[in-house]
């Protein structure tokens, strides 16, 4: 019995130690995330190019990666606010799509073998570059709560009007006649959706009165 509460301790030793060394664990312990990456691109529905594989290249470099054109050493839509999407399956093998504006963070630590850059599929041909209605599902990133319309004290909840606009366009301009309400009349008004990411944290969208919603990056939004 000593003998055995000797090697256990002796274990649990060797284990903090390497903790507090900042030695890293074995691989398994941070790449074995929910998701498995399909393909990544990079760009705007109007020109994007393929990155797979210069993301699996920085992800065997670091964990969090910000997204730039100097990280993929390409500008492939000059002017324009560019996204990347990564396509991914579950363990269930149903697919989803992970979407990142230009100057984000990408934490790799949800995906399968993000580190050891055990990911990817030539074959893939779904998302941007082959098969442009797969784009179309409902898979984004953040699942909305609620959504107000209006100023701070002068606003009204239009959760319910934005799930009808949601099922008929993806894009739409937002503005008075959009909701079909002006609360603070003679000031310009903002929208604010919040939403819960994958995590469970919680986020708000804000977006001007006269701007574009995009609700490619909303669950279920055409739902």
């Amino acid at each position: 019995m000593q003998r055995r509460n000797y090697v256990l301790g002796a274990g649990l030793g060797l284990t903090t130690a390497l903790l507090t060394a900042g030695v890293s664990m074995p691989a398994m312990a941070q790449d074995d995330g929910e998701f498995s990456i399909l393909s990544a691109r990079y760009g705007t529905d109007r020109n994007n190019v393929d990155v797979t594989d210069r993301l699996r290249e920085l992800a065997g470099r670091d964990r969090r990666v910000r997204l730039t054109n100097d990280l993929f050493g390409t500008d492939p839509d000059p002017g324009r606010d560019k996204t990347l999407r990564i396509y991914a399956r579950d363990r269930q093998g149903r697919e989803r799509r992970f979407e990142y504006p230009e100057r984000a963070w990408i934490d790799g630590m949800q995906f399968t073998g993000w580190s050891a850059a055990r990911w990817g599929d030539r074959a893939y041909n779904g998302g941007w570059a082959g098969n442009p209605h797969r784009d179309r599902v409902d898979d984004g990133q953040y699942t909305i709560l609620s959504a107000s319309y209006g100023n701070p004290g002068r606003d009204v909840d239009v959760t319910d009007r934005l799930r009808q606009l949601a099922r008929r366009d993806r894009t739409f301009r937002m503005g008075n006649d959009t909701f079909g309400v002006d609360p603070d009349p003679g000031r310009a008004k903002r929208l604010l959706i919040v939403t819960r990411d994958y995590r469970g944290q919680q986020r708000t969208f804000e977006y001007s009165e006269g701007s574009t919603v995009d609700g490619g990056q909303f669950v279920g939004w055409g739902g």
